[in-house]
């Protein structure tokens, strides 16, 4: 645990990068390989804008990371948040904890709060509009919403009182988790709901990008399925009846067009056109 410790307090930009990289093109691979959908798109064409979305995220993050920083290093000169305040317990559990609580705010309670108010819809409506869901669909975010994630991530922070070696090490397993859960694999059915139940598996967070309600606005998770299952937005549907996208935005022009993409969130509002399960 040390040495994990350690690492992750000094991790260079370079390894950070590897692991985004190193991700995408394990997952690249395998779905190439093991398919969950035979999609007939032109996947270098759709790599293109959700790598375009990668690079903007990266950009965002890299101008605002002195405000992570020192927020983590605020909280622990301060003794501030919750991993400051809990009694002594094992280094593992520490982070475990610490983990847990990081997924639920700058991730599961970002995702939930992105869906319910619709200004901020307006920017992740973006990441639902990929009608052909794969690992590169993991950073598939506007550059508003970007931000967005990053005031959560920061929030959680704050809250969490957690030292920036496990801001790090939170960030690549976030990457990771992503690019997992969208990577259009297919996993033995049993593996899949096993793994469920302890982190978001790839056919519950396909069922997230399902393209009409209720089923988008559940399976908000990211690395952990804990909270879905205890704030009751968990739920599954047969991967058979999946259809990717999203209702108000599924013709080719809107949703594979990155000038149009990048539009999104200041072109009229849609109204969702269908509401009853599907």
């Amino acid at each position: 645990m040390n040495e994990i410790i350690s690492y992750f307090s000094t991790i260079p930009s370079s390894h950070r990068s590897l692991i985004l990289i190193g991700g995408i093109t394990i997952f690249w691979m395998i779905e190439n390989t093991f398919p969950l959908f035979q999609m007939q798109y032109r996947k270098w064409h759709h790599a293109g804008i959700n790598i375009f979305f990668t690079l903007t995220t990266i950009i965002v993050n890299f101008v605002l990371a002195f405000i992570l920083i020192k927020t983590a290093n605020w909280t622990t000169e301060n003794h501030f948040g919750i991993l400051q305040w809990i009694p002594e317990i094992p280094l593992w559990l520490y982070t475990i904890i610490g983990l847990l609580l990081l997924d639920l705010i700058g991730a599961y309670l970002a995702h939930l709060v992105q869906h319910k108010i619709k200004f901020l819809w307006r920017f992740h409506l973006i990441h639902h509009t990929d009608t052909w869901i794969d690992t590169t669909s993991a950073n598939r975010h506007h550059p508003g919403e970007s931000v967005i994630r990053f005031i959560f991530t920061t929030l959680g922070v704050l809250v969490v009182g957690s030292p920036m070696w496990m801001v790090f090490l939170y960030q690549s397993l976030s990457v990771i988790a992503s690019q997992f859960n969208h990577a259009n694999i297919s996993l033995p059915h049993k593996v899949d709901l096993f793994l469920s139940y302890f982190i978001v598996s790839p056919n519950m967070h396909k069922v997230h990008h399902h393209y009409v309600l209720p089923y988008t606005d559940s399976n908000y998770g990211n690395i952990f399925s804990v909270w879905d299952r205890i704030f009751g937005t968990f739920t599954s549907l047969p991967k058979e009846k999946i259809m990717y996208g999203v209702d108000t935005h599924m013709l080719a022009e809107e949703n594979n067009q990155l000038k149009n993409l990048l539009q999104i969130p200041f072109q009229k509002s849609r109204s969702a056109k269908n509401m009853k399960n599907h």
